[in-house]
């Protein structure tokens, strides 16, 4: 009897929230978060099925995969879905980032690629007054195809509707936020907010799929930016 088909698709995501450039800030600190559609589900990743890509099993869709057992045993089989940085300060070189090197990683899967994992980001720091305040917010699609990508995020911050209610946050600290940081990643509602460009915030993205191609999805040539292999022979016809 022949064997049944997948009837989901998996979709490994790991790498790091790596930096970020805030000129007029310092001492901050990042909170991520995924939205996806309903289809989507967060699941544990067959560690078994999963080895280092150069042909071997596993090896369907990326040019690589790193196997880590311990950290998932440790964070849950599933990964974590959200996450809050350290404080981190401004670097002294000329540069002046903000490094986090926060890990990111999670597993997701689906049986369609409709509401493809967004990632959003949310960065607080400390006013003049040290209360916590949100200095940008900003969300972007977890890359479509395997490999090593990287990513820059623009964030913005919700602007008051007056200047005296501008004052009065202010004076009181409590600067406009959402409720909920999720809304960064819908349109819903978004045209009636006003908002303000503040910073970037780069994105390491190690993305693996699994069984894509088996239910008819192509994502393209695998990204094989960063990926070792041995060099060919020198001198050899081709």
């Amino acid at each position: 009897m022949a064997a049944a088909g997948p009837s989901v698709f998996l979709l490994m995501v790991n790498g790091q929230v790596e930096s970020a450039q805030f000129p007029e800030y310092d001492d901050l600190y990042c909170k991520y978060c995924f939205v996806y559609g309903q289809d989507w589900a967060p699941t544990a990743l067959p560690l078994a099925s999963v080895s280092r890509v150069d042909g071997g099993a596993g090896a369907e869709e990326g040019p690589w995969t790193v196997t880590r057992t311990e950290e998932r045993r440790q964070h849950g089989d599933k990964g974590l879905e959200e996450g809050i940085s350290q404080i981190t300060s401004k670097s002294q070189d000329v540069r002046r980032a903000l490094v986090w090197n926060f890990p990111i990683d999670v597993t997701f899967k689906s049986t369609n690629p409709y509401g493809w994992p967004q990632i959003v980001l949310s960065v607080y720091g400390p006013d003049v007054f040290g209360n916590d305040v949100v200095r940008g917010y900003g969300a972007v699609h977890v890359p479509f195809s395997p490999g090593r990508h990287k990513r820059t995020v623009p964030m913005f911050v919700p602007e008051s509707t007056s200047k005296l209610q501008k004052f009065t946050s202010w004076f009181m600290g409590r600067r406009p936020e959402y409720t909920d940081p999720k809304v960064v990643a819908q349109g819903e509602g978004r045209e009636v907010t006003r908002v303000r460009s503040q910073g970037f915030v780069t994105l390491l993205f190690n993305v693996v799929t699994k069984d894509m191609r088996k239910l008819g999805y192509d994502t393209g040539p695998p990204d094989t930016q960063g990926a070792s292999g041995p060099s060919p022979p020198q001198g050899l016809p081709p």
